[in-house]
């Protein structure tokens, strides 16, 4: 008798990242068996608060605090062995079992301190030379999807063989120090603490950076796995599969606002090539947008509001939504909510239904702007421009509504909702022409409205 094979759901961010994505990963997991992230590395974060108590995940998916599911880091993953140990030991300290839960492609390529380095290296020199930041993060993410592209990546599966390790490494360091020493200046930046012991003069050294990585593989070892051949397995036998992206799809390397994108393809159609399985087997995709929205680091933001001054809609956002990146700490850009932005996502994606976050953080604003298109040239157009230097310029067409005084924090059923906070969801779905199928009124994991469950045919 043929088993009956599961459903699959992907979730990813449709606007510039940090829409609450793993708040709904953890949520959807009660009816899953199976979490992958398949693509970004340690630049993501992703924030957890569960019976009050708040966890920051960066690597793991966020399935892991879900007793008995199994969790996987798929082949589109840059992995840094060393911030992976250091979110395992913390989830363990907090009573996590993690070791025997998670799986980890050997195809990943890895993030060693000599990307770090390199990161770091060339936004200093960006500034120094007067050109605009990228806005990297500074861990190592860019420079190890560059060495992937490139085809001189050192892979997690390389960590069982020191001496071929210890060979595509030196190879590695050797253009590193050209690009450094000959191309940044790298013996006048100022290194951070962190990178400084893998750095003599601003050239990397070989033997700190190699027997650091022996220590870890010993660890990795064993979570090392055909990641491909496991979700393809336990899809035959029945298991629900939830695909969890990081940043947002205005961050995908081709997508997105470029340059001022992350270095991997953050849509959904990724999380086939990203874990190794086949198109066919995704079923539906959720894509997570806040109620406003936000985007850290440079880059054009046609609806930024003032969120530094208080007394503002923009503070407001701010202060309320907490906005602050769980990764690098830095303030989030506040602004209104872009439907035009979010038919881009829509496009490239093959959204199924949409999931708005932080709902709540809107209670108490007497008016709400919609931004619905833009002006660009004297055009009208309904849809976000794929150049960055057309978005810097597109100014935003907005329709104003009623904003709402009652609390919506914790809700669980949408007709509980004020009738204005329901007019507002009824127009984004209007406008964007994609369902809102769930809706979370507060970071806690039970805080969250049904309207149709992704795992449901």
């Amino acid at each position: 008798m043929k088993p009956t094979t599961g459903r699959n759901v992907v979730v990813v961010g449709t606007q510039w990242g940090d829409e609450g994505k793993g708040k709904l990963v953890d949520w959807l997991t009660e009816s899953a068996q199976g979490v992958v992230r398949f693509q970004g590395g340690h630049n993501a974060g992703h924030t957890l608060v569960i019976n009050g108590v708040k966890t920051a995940l960066h690597l793991i998916p966020s399935g892991i605090m879900r007793p008995g599911v199994t969790c996987y880091i798929g082949n589109g993953v840059v992995l840094s062995p060393a911030k992976l140990l250091e979110e395992i030991e913390g989830l363990e300290k907090a009573g996590v079992k993690v070791r025997d839960r998670l799986r980890v492609s050997e195809a990943c390529p890895l993030i060693l301190p000599i990307h770090a380095v390199l990161d770091v290296a060339r936004e200093a020199a960006r500034e120094s030379g007067g050109s605009e930041k990228i806005g990297t993060t500074g861990r190592g993410i860019g420079p190890a999807y560059e060495d992937k592209i490139a085809r001189r990546a050192l892979r997690a599966q390389d960590l069982k063989h020191p001496e071929r390790f210890a060979e595509k490494l030196r190879e590695l360091i050797r253009l590193y120090n050209f690009v450094l020493t000959g191309l940044l200046g790298s013996a006048t930046l100022p290194f951070n603490d962190t990178l400084k012991p893998y750095l003599n003069n601003g050239e990397l050294q070989f033997e700190p950076i190699y027997a650091e990585a022996m220590q870890q593989a010993e660890q990795i070892k064993p979570m090392l796995a055909d990641v491909s051949r496991e979700l393809n397995e336990a899809h035959a036998h029945g298991a629900n599969l939830l695909f969890e992206g990081a940043q947002g799809t205005l961050l995908d390397v081709d997508h997105g606002t470029y340059p001022f994108v992350t270095s991997s393809n953050t849509v959904a159609g990724n999380a086939a090539a990203g874990s190794g399985v086949g198109p066919g087997m995704l079923h539906y995709v959720l894509g997570i947008t806040k109620a406003y929205c936000t985007r850290v680091g440079g880059g054009p933001f046609p609806t930024e509001l003032d969120w530094e001054t208080p007394g503002t809609p923009g503070y407001h956002m701010s202060t309320v939504g907490a906005e602050k990146g769980v990764t690098t700490g830095r303030s989030r850009r506040c602004g209104w909510f872009d439907a035009a932005l979010l038919k881009r996502s829509a496009q490239v994606n093959g959204l199924s239904g949409l999931c708005i976050t932080k709902l709540d953080v809107l209670d108490g604003l007497s008016e709400l702007q919609l931004c619905t298109g833009y002006q660009l040239d004297g055009e009208h157009i309904d849809i976000l421009p794929l150049s960055a230097e057309d978005i810097a310029r597109c100014q935003p067409v907005y329709e104003t509504m009623p904003g709402w005084s009652d609390s919506t924090v914790g809700v669980t059923r949408y007709d509980a909702l004020p009738i204005n906070a329901r007019l507002y969801l009824q127009r984004i779905e209007h406008v964007t022409g994609v369902p809102v199928h769930v809706i979370s009124t507060s970071p806690d994991r039970d805080h969250t409205i049904m309207v149709r469950h992704p795992f449901l045919a």
